[in-house]
């Protein structure tokens, strides 16, 4: 999250540090966006319905996929105000209280997600460690106050730091950008390194540890099928491999930008932070177009892998096309095969 610079150092503004002009960068960009707001909003509309059915009947793994799945399509919404970010060659039209909100939802969500994705891990791992300890505790209510906690927790953190912030510093009037205000100040410098420690290290470590714990339980399991321990190793390997692949890029690059503001003495003064600050930006836009596929490819990775998902949404077209032609009603059994706990 950038700002704009202090009052009295108006000598160097945004347009002196780094220089944007009109380029491809923007159409590539927008193009990115595009796709992720359709595919994305297809995709989760999709699994809602299934994962719906299955948080009706207390699966406690249901609940957590439930608020990703409004976490990502609130993170999706923002998608067409960045489209017509880009689209109008990053020239913020919109006023400068909706640049805020929409940032402020676009990074909360962001991070919603990833903390939801460490609760599901951590859920996976304790499932399958301490199958019968951990049945006592994972009730709904305890999959619904974790959730509450994650949203809570990142709001509050994202409010302090837009009032203290300021709303009008997220937007350049100068330029009219969003977001893509510099230098940054120390306080945002400083928010950003925490966000990197807090936001993406520690819940890379939590994901690892957790799925290594999985992934060698299951792999000493005579009673698990080959298909079975398969479709655990995907879901491991899969979520770990999304989350580092969307979200590694963009938090390194954001580290490295702290970094460099850290290390100059006066970016004011210091020609090398601002070039260091314009070579990068594509680079750095780039993340953040990547960082958004994480909420196109959840919905994907969790159908495929997940039983109970697989099953509600097969019982759900199947009872589409009965009642299409003749109304009949599908057996209990197929009922009772939805109703099995997700790996």
């Amino acid at each position: 999250m950038n700002t704009t610079v202090t009052p009295q150092a108006t000598t160097k503004n945004s347009a002196d540090c780094v220089k944007i002009g009109d380029s491809p960068i923007s159409d590539f960009l927008m193009s990115v966006y595009i796709l992720v707001f359709i595919f994305g909003l297809i995709f989760n509309l999709l699994t809602l319905g299934p994962i719906w059915q299955q948080v009706k009947r207390g699966n406690v793994l249901g609940i957590f996929l439930l608020n990703l799945s409004i976490s990502d399509l609130l993170y999706i919404l923002t998608m067409p105000l960045w489209i017509n970010y880009y689209l109008k060659n990053h020239h913020w039209e919109l006023g400068v209280q909706s640049c805020s909100v929409a940032g402020f939802f676009y990074y909360s969500n962001m991070y919603i997600s990833i903390l939801l994705l460490c609760c599901i891990s951590v859920d996976r791992c304790l499932v399958v460690t301490f199958p019968l300890r951990s049945k006592t505790h994972r009730t709904s209510c305890y999959a619904w106050a974790q959730c509450a906690t994650v949203y809570a927790l990142v709001t509050v953190l994202h409010i302090i730091v837009l009032v203290k912030d300021g709303l009008q510093d997220a937007h350049d009037d100068d330029n009219d950008r969003c977001y893509e205000t510099f230098p940054i100040k120390t306080p945002i410098a400083l928010f950003n390194m925490l966000r990197v420690g807090l936001g993406f290290v520690l819940p890379l470590l939590i994901l690892a540890v957790s799925y290594w714990r999985v992934l060698a339980k299951v792999g000493q399991s005579p009673g698990l099928t080959a298909q079975a321990k398969r479709k655990v190793r995907m879901l491991s390997f899969g979520v770990i491999g999304i989350f580092s692949m969307c979200f590694a890029p963009y938090h390194i690059l954001l580290f490295a930008r702290s970094l460099a503001f850290y290390n100059s003495s006066d970016v004011l003064s210091d020609g090398n932070y601002c070039q260091f600050e314009q070579k990068i930006h594509f680079y750095f836009s780039c993340t953040l177009a990547l960082s958004s596929l994480n909420c196109l490819v959840d919905p994907v990775l969790y159908v495929l892998v997940s039983n109970g998902v697989q099953e509600e949404a097969k019982l759900f077209w199947r009872r589409y096309r009965s009642t299409q032609s003749n109304g009949t009603v599908l057996t209990a059994y197929t009922r009772e095969k939805a109703n099995a706990n997700l790996i």
